[in-house]
């Protein structure tokens, strides 16, 4: 497995797509409980194989990512070659994760206490993999509005 397994309620969400998955498998309702029942580790490989389908192309449509922690909001413009990222760094009491927090930043964007960084990044071998890692480690897929705004204000 290549990413990782949906959760229960994604699976619930994506009932229909994985039904059709099963069907261009040549599984019917009636085989996948079988499946499930008597050959647990080769339904558990399904699930794997679809979790990673839908996951490639979730990663692949994404072109913006945001992590946002109490001090720092890291904003991802997804290129074709490279990452974008603009970091926002807080150097006060400031938490970015309350709405005080970002309130006070969205009224002080040129305060002493605040730092921007930007830098580009190039991919590795495999883009969406990368892509993965930052969500594994709490980035969000956005629209990109943020992003947008810091990139007007700052370049």
């Amino acid at each position: 497995m290549k990413y990782s397994r949906l959760t229960k309620e994604q699976f619930e969400e994506l009932e229909k797509e994985f039904i059709n998955f099963l069907a261009t498998q040549s599984i019917t309702a009636d085989e996948w409980k079988n499946l499930k029942e008597n050959k647990p580790e080769l339904a558990e490989i399904e699930l794997d194989v679809f979790s990673d389908l839908i996951w490639e192309g979730a990663l692949s449509a994404a072109k913006y990512l945001e992590h946002i922690s109490p001090k720092q909001m890291h904003l991802f413009s997804l290129n074709d070659d490279n990452m974008h990222v603009i970091a926002v760094t807080l150097k006060n009491d400031q938490d970015l994760t309350t709405t005080e927090g970002y309130n006070w930043l969205r009224e002080n964007l040129m305060d002493d206490h605040v730092e921007f960084l930007q830098a580009k990044k190039d991919y590795s071998d495999d883009k969406n993999l990368d892509k993965f890692k930052l969500i594994e480690q709490g980035a969000v897929i956005t629209k990109g509005d943020l992003f947008k705004f810091f990139d007007k204000l700052i370049n």
